[in-house]
């Protein structure tokens, strides 16, 4: 029986319950805990200089309205890197493979923002829509045409996130897929396939972290534009 290469992104189940819901709540199991004592550990020493430079960076161009948006997308950034690394792993399901998870982080935080605008300078919000010195003919068109690249923005940070993961599971199925089809018959190409696969995994191991990073980056240059 031929197994799809698309089986690794069905939502495993047992006993007819999603184990998506473990797969969601494992990252935040494996984060280490803050204790009371005077000094942490190494861990958590480093974590804390991780989200601390991650913070300032992020952060540094937006106003004073924007920090309040600080733990929320620190703790998306942190968890989206942990869903994706977590995914590499043999015999492991990545929920971040799932358009409709993605989307459903990707709309409301872009909804939001687009209120937060309304709101707070509903003037400098609309003006997006219409660039200064537009001539008087194209106008219609232009507030036609921005307007869609505003709603189409959700749809890219879902999609984007989406593809890059895909592609690369399932780049690495065919090459792993491969190397074992080769081996019996040409150790050597099958010894540079396993080669070429490694070079490969280091890669994804790259591409999940600078995903997650994207994702966050750009929710905060969408909070820049409305704050």
């Amino acid at each position: 029986m031929t197994l799809s290469f698309f089986d690794q992104f069905m939502s495993p189940t047992y006993l007819g319950i999603p184990l998506i819901v473990l797969a969601l709540s494992l990252p935040w199991v494996l984060f280490p805990k803050p204790s009371a004592r005077w000094l942490n550990n190494r861990l958590l020493t480093l974590q804390g200089w991780f989200m601390n430079h991650f913070t300032q960076q992020i952060f540094q161009p937006l106003s004073l309205g924007g920090h309040k948006w600080a733990a929320l997308l620190t703790s998306l950034m942190l968890f989206l890197i942990t869903l994706n690394m977590l995914g590499l792993l043999p015999y492991t399901f990545t929920p971040t493979t799932q358009l409709s998870l993605n989307m459903a982080f990707a709309v409301p935080l872009w909804l939001a923002t687009v209120i937060i605008g309304m709101r707070n300078q509903p003037t400098h919000a609309l003006g997006h829509l219409l660039p200064e010195g537009t001539p008087t003919l194209l106008i219609p068109i232009l507030i036609i045409i921005e307007t869609i690249s505003l709603f189409i923005r959700p749809l890219a940070l879902g999609v984007r996130l989406t593809a890059n993961l895909t592609a690369g599971h399932l780049l690495i199925q065919l090459i792993a897929t491969a190397a074992f089809v080769l081996l019996p018959l040409m150790p050597t190409v099958a010894l540079l396939t396993a080669t070429l696969l490694l070079l490969l995994t280091l890669l994804e191991v790259a591409v999940a972290m600078i995903q997650a990073y994207v994702f966050v980056l750009l929710l905060s240059l969408y909070l820049q534009e409305n704050v």
